[in-house]
């Protein structure tokens, strides 16, 4: 399947997929911005995608856990708690000290530290970082389970190495 097919195939899912992003989301702002993203990963990775398989399933695959990361990534920031009613002056100072340029910063490191990593490692750290499980990996690159584990300790290795600047105390 060439990509000019494939991209007519995908734009014909998508009322489907917005039915299905509903059933996640209950709101249709949320479900359309899903499906956005969803479709976003599934042209920049058609070159994962095997002709002969089933499309609506592997877009449906692609929604699912594009959700379930943003769940994980939402309960992760809603869980910080302030346990005090007052905040403290080295709490205020330290937050007057971050602005948005900071976190640009970071991202363009992390970036470039991702960039950086072979393709053997990055695909597959990616497809776990984008919540696929290790079988699915592996079933993708027919490799065994181990594999791909190793390859996902190396990228996490390197990335902790190339990013070390970031950790607390440089550790």
């Amino acid at each position: 399947m060439d990509k000019i097919e494939f991209n007519t195939r995908v734009v014909q899912e998508v009322n489907s997929l917005n039915s299905y992003a509903l059933y996640f989301t209950r709101d249709e702002e949320n479900a359309h911005d899903l499906v956005q993203d969803t479709m976003l990963k599934a042209f920049s990775y058609y070159n994962k995608f095997k002709s002969g398989t089933n499309l609506q399933a592997w877009l449906y695959t692609i929604l699912k856990n594009t959700f379930i990361n943003y769940y994980r990534r939402k309960v992760k920031t809603n869980s910080i708690i302030l346990k005090s009613d007052t905040i403290s002056s080295s709490d205020l100072y330290k937050s007057s000290l971050r602005n948005d340029a900071e976190g640009k910063f970071v991202m363009d490191d992390i970036e470039r530290a991702l960039s950086k990593l072979s393709e053997e490692y990055y695909s597959p750290f990616s497809m776990y970082y984008e919540g696929y499980k290790y079988h699915e990996i592996a079933d993708y690159f027919q490799i065994p389970i181990g594999t791909v584990k190793t390859r996902i300790h190396v990228a996490r290795q390197q990335l902790k190495k190339k990013l070390k600047s970031y950790s607390p105390a440089g550790n």
